[in-house]
């Protein structure tokens, strides 16, 4: 038993999947770290937001070293579920507003397909 868990898929990861894991991971690491930055330096933040951004710091580095890289993967796509959720409630709202949020709530629906895509790549397309 070794004390890390190597990739799924090893050393022979297509570059441009590695290349897709570290974007993906770069928005929860630059969110969640600009969050923790501003409370950091005085901007008023809930402690909600903050256990909620300090997650999503973690999540993101988790995900680009590749740690559980499908658990975290799946995890990261309910995160962002549940965000385009709360956050972005489009159906409450009209017109422009309506139509801001709508994209925003699509933007995190996309993220979700390619956080499961990851996820199927990283557990070589089996279940475990």
């Amino acid at each position: 038993m070794t004390l890390f868990a190597r990739f799924p898929d090893g050393d022979d990861m297509k570059p441009e999947i590695r290349l897709a894991q570290w974007l993906m991971a770069s928005v929860f690491i630059v969110m969640g770290g600009y969050r923790l930055w501003g409370a950091l330096h005085g901007v008023p933040t809930a402690n909600a937001t903050l256990a909620f951004s300090a997650v999503e710091f973690l999540l993101g580095l988790l995900i680009a070293a590749g740690w559980r890289l499908r658990a975290m993967a799946l995890l990261a796509a309910l995160l962002m579920l549940v965000d385009a959720a709360l956050s972005h409630r489009f159906w409450l709202l009209q017109g422009a507003e309506q139509g801001a949020q709508l994209l925003h709530f699509m933007k995190n629906i996309g993220f979700v397909g390619g956080l499961l895509l990851l996820a199927t790549v990283a557990g070589g397309g089996k279940r475990r």
